[in-house]
């Protein structure tokens, strides 16, 4: 005979059957710094009596490193599309099936069964957008929309340009540029591209992460950038704009994932549904000013996201991005030596 179950009854069974039954403790989470609204932190903390501890790191060679050594003690951790792939063949990761998650229907379909991760078997979505360039152009008064500004420096740019040093990004930019492709293996090719950033770094004032408070402050008169720091720069200074390079710009998404080594594990389950509210994923996007991969996050963003051209891309770019690729190993050494040689 068939029982029917309250409403509050089938929630907190799907809850258990989920692995998402409420849980106290605590939660260490290990993501990108300045990216986590304290807000979003302490309504997780209220409803599941959790107590969040949130420590940053600055690239995804940083966060890979760290929890490759083992025993970081972080639950969560937050790695882009082009490295989720490597955390998962390298056992990193605790398979969590968000798929089943109560709030994984409210993920677009264009983010539900990623290439990174098919099946949403390990990750959840937190943020995704662009990098390009953000020239003030009060300074600059020409084409923002190129490389040309970090690699062939115009002459009322140099010594006031930022570089993010984040690897994969740089080197593809420079690729981009010489007429490459993402990936490529061509020597000739990448030799220009090593041979353009070696010429290109003299006339550079910084390789820095922090480009958003030195940008307010006109330390920086362009860098190349995430858009949403972009859009954060240009709502203190309305005079600096973010450029979608012609050469080829990269699309990258950051990703929700739970450690294999996780000791709170049940409340990291909480949080990647949690992160999947459109309200919170909302609100997440009001602090660290990206688009979500969530349905029905938009009406709970500030007005100026909808409209903002760092989160809608214009139409005359749109053709000129593709999303970051990750690369062979063998082109991923290529890189690092590329790299290297820029750090000299």
């Amino acid at each position: 005979m068939k029982t029917r179950l309250s409403a509050a009854t089938t929630a907190l069974a799907l809850l258990a059957a989920t692995g998402l039954a409420d849980a106290e403790g605590a939660l260490n989470i290990y993501n990108w710094g300045n990216y986590t609204n304290p807000d979003v932190i302490k309504k997780f903390e209220d409803k599941y009596k959790v107590k969040v501890t949130i420590t940053d790191y600055d690239s995804n060679e940083t966060a890979l490193a760290k929890v490759r050594q083992g025993g970081s003690g972080f639950d969560i951790a937050v790695p882009s599309q082009t490295h989720l792939p490597i955390w998962i063949k390298e056992g990193l990761l605790l398979e969590t099936n968000p798929g089943g998650m109560e709030n994984f229907k409210n993920v677009a379909p264009d983010w539900a069964n990623p290439e990174f991760d098919p099946g949403r078997k390990y990750s959840v979505p937190w943020a995704w957008g662009t990098l390009g360039t953000v020239v003030n152009t009060t300074t600059y008064k020409g084409d923002i929309n190129t490389w040309k500004i970090i690699f062939e420096t115009p002459d009322e740019l140099k010594g006031k340009v930022n570089v993010v040093p984040e690897m994969k990004d740089v080197v593809t930019a420079a690729i981009r540029y010489v007429g490459g492709e993402q990936c490529t293996a061509d020597k000739e090719v990448l030799k220009k591209a090593r041979d353009l950033l070696v010429a290109a770094k003299p006339n550079w004032v910084a390789m820095e992460f922090g480009a958003i408070d030195k940008m307010k402050a006109g330390d920086f008169q362009a860098s190349t950038t995430w858009n949403g720091a972009a859009l954060r720069i240009r709502l203190a200074r309305p005079e600096v704009h973010y450029g979608y390079p012609k050469e080829g710009f990269t699309f990258w998404s950051d990703n929700v994932v739970v450690l294999k080594d996780a000791k709170n594990v049940e409340n990291a389950k909480l949080f990647q549904n949690f992160v999947m509210d459109p309200e919170i994923a909302g609100a997440l996007s009001a602090f660290h000013r990206y688009a979500n991969g969530i349905a029905g996050s938009e009406k709970f963003m500030p007005a100026e996201m909808k409209d903002a051209p760092e989160i809608v891309i214009p139409e005359a770019s749109k053709a000129h991005g593709t999303m970051a690729l990750m690369c062979p190993p063998e082109v991923d050494a290529i890189y690092t030596r590329i790299w290297t040689d820029l750090q000299k």
